[in-house]
C-alpha cells in the first residue's frame, strides 16, 4: 500500500465527521494557546498576520473614518467662526477701554504721590515652577525653580490663577522654599468683601480648609462670603482672593465662632505659580518754580 500523502490527509480531514473535525480543531487551538502563553512563541506570527491584514482593516474603516473626519471639520469650522466673531467683539470693547488706561495710570500716580502712598497693584510678576512638594501631611511647603538671580526673596507673595497660594520662606541660589496658606504655621490678614470686616485666616494642615479663629459671636459672617487680602501688614497686596467661607458654627457658651473657609487657589494641583514683586514707592518731582516767583505759604 502506498504511503499517505499530504493531499490524502487533507481529504481524509475534510471527509471526517463534524464532531471529529471540531475535536481536532479545538485541540489544535488549545495547544497553540498553551504554547503561546507559556513561551510567547507566536508573537512573531501575530505580528506577521496583523501586518498582512492591516490594509483590509484600513479599507473597512475608511468610509466611517471619512464620515467622522467630515463631521469634525465642519463642526470645527463653525466653532472657529463663532469664536472668531466673539473674540473680535471682545477685542473692540477692550481696545475702547484701554484708550483711557494711560491717562488713568498717570492720574493714579499723581493721587498716590499726593497721599504719600504706595501703589496697591504690583508692577511686575514672574512665573515659577514647582520642583518638589513636602510630603509631610502637616507641613505644606513647596520648592520653586526661582532663586536669588531671578529676583526671588523671602516674604515674596505667590499666586495662582484663582487666588493667593502662599509666600517664600527662604530664597536660595537657584531655588526657593515657599509655605502655603494652609500650613499650620501660616496666617494671612483677610477682609470680608460683603461688609469690609477684617480678621486673620490661619492654616489648618488641610489643603482644602482655612480657619478664622478670631471672630466673636456677634461677627457678621456667613457661608458664601468671599475673603480677600486686606493689605494690612504690608506683605500681601490688598484685594487678592484668599478663600470662601463654607461653615459658621456658633455653639452656645463659646466666645468665638468656629469659621472655616475653602482656599481660592488650587493648592492640591499646583504646577506653576506667580511670584509677585513688591511695587516701588511712587515719587513725583515737583515742577520748578519760575524765576522771581515767591514760595507758596
Amino acid at each position: 500500500m502506498a504511503p499517505s500523502s499530504a493531499d490524502s490527509e487533507a481529504r481524509s480531514y475534510r471527509n471526517a465527521s463534524p464532531g471529529l473535525a471540531f475535536f481536532l480543531t479545538a485541540t489544535l487551538s488549545l495547544v497553540l494557546m498553551f504554547v503561546d502563553h507559556r513561551g510567547d512563541w507566536l508573537s512573531q506570527v501575530r505580528t506577521w498576520l496583523s501586518t498582512a491584514i492591516y490594509p483590509l482593516q484600513v479599507a473597512i474603516n475608511s468610509p466611517a473614518a471619512g464620515l467622522h473626519w467630515m463631521q469634525d471639520n465642519l463642526a470645527l469650522r463653525n466653532q472657529l467662526i463663532t469664536e472668531n466673531d466673539t473674540l473680535r467683539k471682545q477685542s473692540l470693547v477692550q481696545a475702547a477701554q484701554l484708550q483711557r488706561m494711560a491717562s488713568l495710570e498717570a492720574e493714579n500716580r499723581r493721587f498716590r504721590a499726593l497721599l504719600d502712598s504706595r501703589a496697591r497693584v504690583p508692577d511686575r510678576m514672574t512665573v515659577g515652577e514647582i520642583l518638589a512638594v513636602d510630603m509631610d501631611p502637616l507641613r505644606h511647603r513647596v520648592v520653586l525653580n526661582k532663586g536669588r538671580p531671578q529676583g526671588a526673596y523671602a516674604g515674596q507673595v505667590l499666586l495662582d490663577a484663582s487666588g493667593v497660594v502662599g509666600q517664600i520662606m527662604r530664597d536660595q541660589v537657584y531655588s526657593s522654599e515657599a509655605i502655603l496658606i494652609t500650613d499650620p504655621d501660616h496666617a494671612v490678614p483677610v477682609e470680608v468683601v460683603r461688609n469690609g470686616m477684617r480678621t486673620i485666616a490661619v492654616g489648618t494642615g488641610d489643603l482644602d480648609q482655612l480657619s478664622l479663629p478670631f471672630l466673636t459671636r456677634n461677627a457678621d459672617v456667613k457661608a458664601g462670603d468671599l475673603l480677600v487680602t486686606s493689605g494690612l501688614g504690608g506683605r500681601f497686596p490688598a484685594g487678592y482672593p484668599v478663600g470662601t467661607i463654607v461653615a459658621v458654627d456658633g455653639s452656645e457658651g463659646d466666645a468665638f465662632l468656629e469659621v472655616t473657609a475653602r482656599p481660592a487657589a488650587s493648592l492640591d494641583r499646583l504646577h506653576e505659580v506667580l511670584l509677585v514683586f513688591s511695587p516701588e514707592p511712587v515719587t513725583e518731582v515737583a515742577p520748578a518754580s519760575p524765576p522771581g516767583a515767591e514760595p507758596a505759604p
